[in-house]
């Protein structure tokens, strides 16, 4: 896949918008930091997922290129672990909504909260 024509931090550092050729997402930080494709997220395996609660005031502090495929997200919570692929960032602006309302039910089914 071929490297986004933007990336852009918000002022606020709440949300990335990610854009390839005409296609623009708007992706909150919060989404990208309880999705981030780390181990410390995903695990080794998707039974050792783990849903992350209390990051609805997270923010992006730095983006850092790695190589010609992917970012690393550096948040203000001191997470910085996960390497976002052109195609994990394409996939999380197409499946956005899904996976949103499924990270929520998840929560909810744990008890946990957005903080």
């Amino acid at each position: 896949m071929t490297p986004p024509t933007e990336l852009r931090v918000s002022r606020d550092r709440r949300e990335l918008t990610v854009t390839f050729g005409e296609t623009a997402y708007r992706l909150p930080a919060e989404l990208l930091r309880v999705l981030s494709p780390s181990a410390e997220v995903q695990g080794h395996s998707p039974d050792q997922r783990v849903t992350v609660p209390g990051k609805r005031e997270v923010a992006i502090r730095a983006i850092e290129p790695v190589g010609n495929y992917a970012v690393r997200i550096l948040f203000d919570d001191g997470h910085d672990t996960g390497l976002f692929t052109w195609v994990y960032l394409d996939t999380l602006g197409k499946e956005r909504e899904v996976r949103w309302a499924s990270y929520l039910s998840e929560l909810e089914e744990k008890g946990l909260s957005r903080g």
